[in-house]
């Protein structure tokens, strides 16, 4: 199965984070899945740590090569259909970085592991 980890999934991971689901780990540890991560999600890392809203022990480039590409997991580029797909979702939810991921789950046809339950008025699976 393909999955795409939400922000707060990957950092929790990464962390050994109490509030990560067991079910969010096995899936996440599974090898027979295929995890993603978005470049939407990058991009939200990048201006959080640039506002100091998180920090890094090195770089967010250094977190991405250790944590994303280290773990063999693909970034999801963002594309034209993604952004497109933005402009119809319904606003049940605000964050633009959140519409995106579920702009691109819808656009791929991949479930999303993350805690948000606001990801379940829209046509998307989600995982937690």
């Amino acid at each position: 199965m393909k999955y795409l980890l939400d922000t707060h999934t990957l950092l929790w991971l990464t962390t050994n984070d109490p509030r990560l689901s067991q079910n969010s780990k096995e899936l996440y540890l599974n090898a027979e899945n295929e995890i993603f991560f978005s470049m939407a999600s990058v991009w939200e890392l990048a201006i959080k740590s640039s506002i100091k809203k998180i920090t890094f022990a090195k770089t967010l480039e250094d977190y991405i090569e250790e944590h994303v590409k280290g773990n063999n997991i693909e970034i999801m580029q963002i594309e034209l259909p993604h952004v497109l797909r933005v402009e119809s979702l319904p606003f049940h939810h605000r964050d633009p970085f959140d519409r995106l991921l579920i702009a691109q789950a819808i656009e791929n046809n991949i479930s999303i592991i993350g805690m948000d339950s606001i990801f379940d008025k829209y046509k998307i699976n989600r995982i937690w």
